[in-house]
């Protein structure tokens, strides 16, 4: 109840509430940080992580300058927005990992990251090209690479693994693959990045008639800089969304 009316301010409050009852101004804020994040997620899920932060701060309800002080970065915005699915990434990396066969590890694990780089935009811009700034991300980054280093030494070991395969030859695949997915899957239909998957898995296999790979593999730098030539998607044209 509002204080001018002249009640107590004890009348109606149940003891031991939620912290959730604090000062209006301080629920305001975290209602507003919430409404930022969910619009966040869906305008990233449909434009990209480049979309326009003013179209994000008008779909959640409130100004720009809202926005800024809740999220004084895009980098700030894009942490929040994709904490969860970069923690989903790193559980399914390590679940990889204990595969008791590496071949079924890896193609498991890649099929779960392709799930993540086909659910929308702004995932696969996150995933598939570098972004500096969120601590989150560079240990998603670290991890990806890590397991599947682990998982082709493995394989290799096993006979599954063609033995001239390094970890930047299938990740710089994976990042060009990956980068035509949202037009794959909007073009085709929402799986049809299996079909590509599984003719890039085949040339990983360790095969008797399997021709030598030309040329030599890329390195780590080299990789780095590809995959910054690659570049976020951009945002398509849209009208602009009413006040």
């Amino acid at each position: 109840m509002d204080a001018s009316s002249g009640a107590a301010p004890s009348s109606g409050v149940r003891a031991g509430a939620p912290s959730d009852s604090g000062p209006p101004r301080r629920r305001d804020a975290r209602r507003n940080r919430d409404l930022l994040v969910g619009a966040a997620r869906e305008v990233f899920a449909e434009q990209g992580l480049e979309a326009p932060l003013d179209v994000i701060a008008r779909r959640a309800g409130v100004g720009n300058a809202t926005l800024y002080r809740h999220f004084p970065s895009r980098v700030a915005l894009v942490g929040a927005v994709f904490r969860d699915p970069l923690a989903e990434t790193m559980a399914a990396g390590e679940r990889a990992r204990t595969a008791p066969d590496a071949w079924a590890g890896l193609s498991g694990y890649l099929a779960a990251v392709f799930t993540v780089l086909a659910a929308d935009r702004g995932t696969n811009d996150l995933m598939t090209t570098p972004l500096r700034g969120i601590p989150a991300l560079d240990a998603v980054h670290a991890h990806n690479r890590r397991t599947v280093q682990l998982l082709l030494d493995r394989g290799r070991a096993e006979g599954s693994v063609r033995a001239e395969v390094t970890a930047e030859d299938l990740l710089f695949t994976l990042a060009a693959l990956g980068r035509a997915v949202p037009a794959l899957t909007g073009a085709a239909a929402p799986d049809a990045w299996r079909r590509p998957l599984a003719l890039l898995l085949d040339g990983l296999r360790a095969a008797p008639a399997a021709a030598p790979l030309p040329g030599a593999a890329l390195t780590a730098g080299e990789l780095g800089e590809v995959l910054r030539e690659l570049g976020p998607h951009r945002p398509s044209p849209r009208p602009t969304e009413a006040n």
